[in-house]
């Protein structure tokens, strides 16, 4: 299977689902980001604690949204 099969596959997959399934799969995905960026950001400042973290993570998602 190519990626463009692969892409068509699961586009008729997601128009299968229920906007309520869609919502789950789009903000899980959103947490996974969030995860991964946590864990770039804790390798970037390795010193920096839970709560700093949180505020970097926040600090890019809106310079996200500004761009």
């Amino acid at each position: 299977m190519n990626a463009a099969t692969a892409l068509d596959r699961q586009i008729e997959r997601y128009r299968q689902m229920t906007g309520e399934q869609r919502l789950s799969v789009a903000l899980d995905l959103h947490e996974m980001s969030c995860d991964i960026a946590r864990e770039g950001i804790r390798h970037q400042y390795p010193k920096a604690d839970a709560e700093e973290v949180e505020r970097l993570l926040h600090q890019r998602l809106a310079l996200a949204r500004a761009a």
